[in-house]
């Protein structure tokens, strides 16, 4: 907003979930234009919106609100976006096509995550989560290319993986470690941690060593925050280095 002169401000907001509908529908009489929308909200934003993109409903979690001019609100799910982004900006070599994805988790990230690797081209999505049921969901909406690992046998699907993807809170400050075996991760993949507080985590750092190509999580938050940005004030930032150094001041 200061880099394009926008009269603004960005603030955190902690609602609880029973008040989520009232206080979303409040907020565009305050003056507010929009909401980014993060856990435990993305999927219960779904049924309070009044519009619902092809994406975010393919996903079935939304991470971004439009209060549109004509008092609908409007849900979209930029989060996809931001993730293919930001292998495209740190791995350019990545190739969908090369490989399976290993993807970690089954919430929310991991839906827009398993949509968007499918979208892109990837021929198999093997996908573990300590909740088998949450997997099971996920394979049952987006079909045949989705893999169910137990959780117990997630390093398993490691091998052979040309994209491995953290989608989960594991590793996350705070959060219990990541334990997965990483014995059969291939020095040939792409590596990338949605999880960017630590920004290293040792997942990235046991990829780096044995010398995959990695990629943090900032990228991510970064990019999905673009077509946002866009939707409630018409211009679309730059995500470059002095975007991501005021990140990490």
């Amino acid at each position: 907003m200061k880099r394009y002169g926008i009269a603004g401000a960005y603030i955190p907001m902690d609602v609880s979930q029973s008040d989520l509908a009232e206080v979303i529908r409040v907020l565009p009489k305050a003056g507010f234009v929009g909401l980014n929308v993060t856990i435990p909200h993305k999927e219960h934003v779904m049924a309070i919106a009044d519009l619902v993109t092809d994406r975010a409903a393919l996903i079935g979690a939304a991470n971004t609100l439009i209060f549109r001019k004509d008092g609908k609100l409007h849900a979209d799910n930029t989060d996809g976006y931001g993730f293919i982004e930001n292998l495209r900006q740190n791995a350019p070599d990545w190739d969908p096509k090369a490989g399976p994805a290993a993807v970690i988790g089954g919430g929310g990230a991991a839906r827009a995550v398993v949509a968007s690797l499918i979208e892109t081209g990837v021929p198999e999505v093997r996908l573990s989560n300590r909740t088998r049921a949450r997997a099971d969901a996920l394979r049952a909406e987006f079909g045949a290319k989705v893999t169910i690992y137990e959780w117990v046998q997630a390093g398993n699907m490691l091998d052979g993986a040309t994209t491995v993807v953290n989608s989960s809170s594991l590793g996350m400050t705070g959060k219990p470690e990541l334990r997965v075996p990483l014995d059969a991760l291939s020095p040939s993949a792409v590596v990338t941690d949605l999880v960017y507080t630590p920004l290293e985590t040792n997942l990235l750092r046991h990829a780096s060593d044995i010398g995959c190509t990695v990629v943090d999580g900032l990228g991510m938050l970064l990019n999905q925050a673009a077509p946002a940005f866009e939707r409630w004030f018409g211009k679309r930032p730059v995500v470059d280095d002095a975007v991501r150094q005021v990140m990490l001041r």
